[in-house]
């Protein structure tokens, strides 16, 4: 086996040879207990394999989480439904919230997908708060222009979108920028409410 040549290496000296060998074993080794674990995952309840997928977001296993997400998305729309439901029902702030948010936007979807836009508007309205703003502002200003295009710029989606961008402005002191936005929102508003 590669982990007995290498250790074969290592009692050799030849510590350069031994290293990816070492490596490479525990790739093997990593690679086959995922498997095995997702296949028992598989067994599992919706609910549990969302679950799943918020600890491999918690523990920065981005490959694993992006493994699963993709099989999800071949057995079917359910484990997308309960995740989203999921986010809506944990309290905003809280760290379930966050995962499952930050695990949602590794869902692949379209550039242009206006699940996008609102996975983008969420992650910026948490930036937002923390008062990570720098961070939030782009995260905006691409659901915004998502929005627009796969909507139309008079969606109400759009409207609240902009109302969002607006109060970030407010906050780093653009009150200009965020008042054209609030008055865009706000005819967007009125001519929806007719």
């Amino acid at each position: 086996s590669l982990n007995n040549l290498a250790g074969l290496y290592h009692a050799q000296g030849r510590y350069t040879e031994a290293e990816p060998l070492y490596k490479r074993a525990l790739a093997i080794r990593y690679v086959a207990q995922s498997l095995e674990n997702y296949a028992a995952l598989l067994r599992k309840s919706t609910r549990d394999r969302v679950h799943a997928a918020m600890l491999l977001q918690a523990s920065g296993r981005s490959q694993a989480l992006r493994n699963l997400l993709k099989a999800e998305q071949e057995r079917g729309p359910d484990f997308l439904r309960l995740a989203n439901v999921m986010s809506a029902v944990y309290p905003r702030g809280s760290e379930e919230k966050r995962l499952l948010d930050a695990m949602l936007l590794a869902v692949p979807l379209g550039p242009e997908h206006p699940r996008l836009a609102t996975r983008l508007n969420n992650l910026a309205q948490l930036y937002h708060q923390q008062g990570r703003y720098a961070e939030a502002e782009p995260l905006y200003q691409r659901s915004l222009a998502i929005l627009e295009k796969a909507l139309g710029p008079e969606h109400p989606d759009v409207a609240k979108s902009l109302e969002n961008y607006a109060a970030l402005l407010r906050q780093t002191a653009r009150a200009d920028e965020a008042a054209r936005m609030e008055a865009r929102a706000k005819v967007i508003r009125a001519k929806h409410a007719k």
